[in-house]
């Protein structure tokens, strides 16, 4: 029976053909899908539908990322290469913001809670993973382009404007596309904040605790997969 659905002409193009990693993450991503119908038609609310959406928007910077990979010819046009990679500061929050929403926790009735622990870490899982498996391609590319020596050289910027993204869009409530269609008061405040460090001590507390967090993850996965 394996053997027949790996000849489907479908899944050939859009699992089996697929690298390791992006299996696995199919599979998680489809368990976690099951987790979120299973929840819907148990309890008849559609509580956590904005999840997929959040993948969604994580998976945006991870195609771009596997664009410049497996295209070399936008890695050598300067225009193209700058467009994506400002593309890709703009999207590659949205992969880390998902651990945020379990604050939605808080919320729940306790006879759901657990389950929906699973529900909502799950979704944040998939999105780490995006999150740092472009990470690791745009520090590739960078290393390749800029000529970087050190790893840290690319990931301090790096994680700071993610953390950066992530406190926008969870207690400023901005989004990614926000840039375009609301990019005066975006830039006002995030301005503001830059002017009045002092003032703004706990929000940059928590963007510097969010950064170094995500470096910690990122390098702990980075070399334990060399261990292996």
């Amino acid at each position: 029976m394996f053997s027949e659905l790996s000849k489907n002409f479908f899944l050939k193009k859009y699992y089996f053909n697929r690298p390791e990693m992006e299996k696995l993450l199919i599979i998680s991503v489809l368990f976690s899908i099951l987790l979120l119908s299973a929840r819907v038609i148990i309890t008849n609310k559609l509580l956590f539908v904005f999840l997929p959406w959040n993948l969604f928007l994580a998976w945006v910077p991870y195609q771009i990322s596997t664009a410049l990979m497996q295209k070399p010819g936008l890695v050598e046009s300067k225009w193209k290469l700058g467009a994506l990679c400002i593309a890709w500061i703009l999207f590659i929050p949205n992969a880390f913001y998902i651990l945020t929403d379990l604050f939605h926790l808080q919320l729940r009735e306790e006879s759901t809670r657990w389950f929906d622990l699973t529900l909502i870490f799950s979704f944040a899982w998939n999105g780490l993973l995006l999150g740092i498996l472009s990470v690791r391609q745009m520090e590739k590319i960078a290393s390749h382009v800029l000529g970087l020596k050190s790893e840290w050289l690319f990931l301090v910027p790096v994680m700071w404007l993610i953390a950066l993204g992530i406190y926008i869009g969870r207690f400023m409530r901005f989004n990614s596309w926000d840039v375009i269609t609301n990019p005066f008061t975006l830039f006002g405040e995030i301005g503001y904040m830059l002017i009045h460090p002092f003032r703004h001590f706990v929000s940059w507390s928590t963007i510097g605790c969010f950064a170094i967090f995500m470096t910690i993850i990122y390098i702990s996965i980075k070399r334990l997969a060399k261990e292996i």
